[in-house]
């Protein structure tokens, strides 16, 4: 037994590397459920004692306990805002809001993809983009109904301006809750750094699909009518709720925008949000509606790559970086927005900034805050940014795909993939420019 001890012992990096890389391979096949591929390794690195499973070993604290690697901040804003959405969801605020913005239209097909493509952008970057989806595809599948056309062109838009305008936040979408967490990097920090960026993809992008859906996007004078008509009236299902979850919800945004001046950590902000929505609300049903799958695949993910931290293969890795880069910002920081946005279209974006986000933390250590800090940024752009290239690419894509397949609409790999890549270039050359002229010039 101390010899294959012994054994793991010294080979603890490569060992604690391939058990990353497998999880790695059997996430992006999807052959097994990712939940199920995180907790699977998350237990095979305790079993081989990469990291320790007792808190205190030999009258002192183990710095290689387990459950120093879980990222509680993480954990707690995730389920405290899935929390806080799913409630205020319920009343119906949201398709409220969705469908007198869509009234406006007048029924244009055209202004009925640039409003779906805005409202699904800003929705994201407050809510999360899956969660936003949800609740406006069910909007999308009427209008095209009666309008008498293929949701095909408004569902992609979906699926590009939900990761687009989820990156403008730290709460929009999972890869930058998971950097904010590791770099310290507040709510303010991210609209400050990145809206004016995700702003502009954003206009280029909609545009862009204007242009290339615009033979899709025409209706009948009478058909454009009905959506004029559309009853607005009862789609408010409880206005008490909708007053409480919306008074929580700005309050909770306004917690995250103010953290630098009362220092309240967001995931506090939001679990008191949570909290006193619960109060009003029968907890068994709302836990039926939080995520468990991601919140269990994340504490899977955090535990196998702490194995590799623990045994020193993350430190590698940054040396590594620094080494092909010659300890170049400008190279170190272009490399990382287009290997985030590539490897974050053909794998989940969540697994691969969990890697990283340790990463730039032992880069930080070596070179400092002022190196690492545009760094930060290309990481949260490349990675919700990329999560655009195919329909696996992030849990948003794959909800819409799924919803249409069931609609009779399927999306496939194929047919998403020739939008995919052309918005996720655009948005990477975009994002280039912004990094090198913001902070490499």
């Amino acid at each position: 037994m101390e010899l294959i001890s012994g054994f793991i012992h010294s080979n603890a990096i490569i060992i604690s590397a391939l058990i990353l890389l497998i999880a790695y391979i059997f996430i992006a096949i999807e052959k097994i459920p990712k939940v199920t591929v995180a907790v699977f390794g998350a237990a095979i690195t305790l079993l081989l004692g990469l990291l320790g499973q007792e808190k205190i070993v030999n009258g002192a604290f183990d710095a290689g306990y387990f459950i120093n690697f879980i990222d509680f901040n993480v954990i707690f804003l995730l389920v405290s805002m899935m929390i806080v959405v799913s409630i205020a969801s319920k009343s119906g605020m949201f398709n409220w809001i969705a469908v007198a913005m869509l009234k406006l239209t007048r029924g244009n097909p055209k202004l009925i993809l640039v409003s779906l493509g805005i409202f699904t952008a800003i929705a994201s970057a407050f809510l999360d983009n899956v969660t936003t989806v949800i609740l406006v595809m069910p909007v999308t599948f009427l209008i095209a109904k009666e309008l008498e056309i293929s949701p095909m062109p408004f569902l992609i838009t979906e699926i590009l301006t939900s990761n687009i305008g989820g990156t403008a936040t730290l709460i929009g979408d999972p890869p930058n809750i998971i950097i904010g967490s590791a770099a310290g990097l507040s709510f303010m920090d991210f609209l400050v750094e990145l809206t004016d960026i995700v702003a502009l993809i954003l206009i280029v992008n909609i545009i862009l699909l204007v242009l290339l859906f615009r033979n899709q996007l025409t209706a009948k004078k009478e058909n454009m009518e009905k959506v004029l008509k559309l009853d607005n009236s009862n789609t408010i299902k409880d206005k008490s709720l909708m007053l409480r979850s919306g008074i929580v919800l700005l309050l909770v945004i306004t917690g995250f925008m103010l953290h630098d001046t009362i220092h309240i950590q967001s995931c506090v902000a939001a679990m008191a949000g949570a909290a006193f929505l619960m109060l009003f609300e029968k907890p068994d049903k709302i836990f039926e509606d939080v995520e468990w799958n991601t919140i269990f695949f994340f504490i899977g993910l955090f535990i196998i790559i702490g194995g590799l931290e623990h045994a020193g293969g993350i430190k590698l890795m940054s040396e590594w970086l620094l080494h092909i880069t010659n300890g170049s910002q400008k190279a170190a920081s272009l490399i990382i927005l287009w290997a985030s946005g590539i490897l974050s279209g053909i794998i989940d974006n969540i697994p691969y900034t969990a890697t990283m986000a340790p990463l730039l933390v032992e880069v930080q250590n070596v070179m400092g805050h002022d190196y690492t800090h545009p760094l930060w940024w290309c990481l949260s752009l490349g990675a919700c940014l990329g999560g655009n290239m195919t329909i696996i690419g992030a849990a948003a894509n794959v909800i819409v795909s799924e919803t249409a397949a069931d609609e009779g609409y399927p999306i496939t790999f194929l047919y998403f993939l020739k939008y995919g890549v052309l918005s996720t270039v655009i948005s990477l050359a975009l994002s280039t420019a912004y990094i090198w002229l913001r902070f490499l010039n």
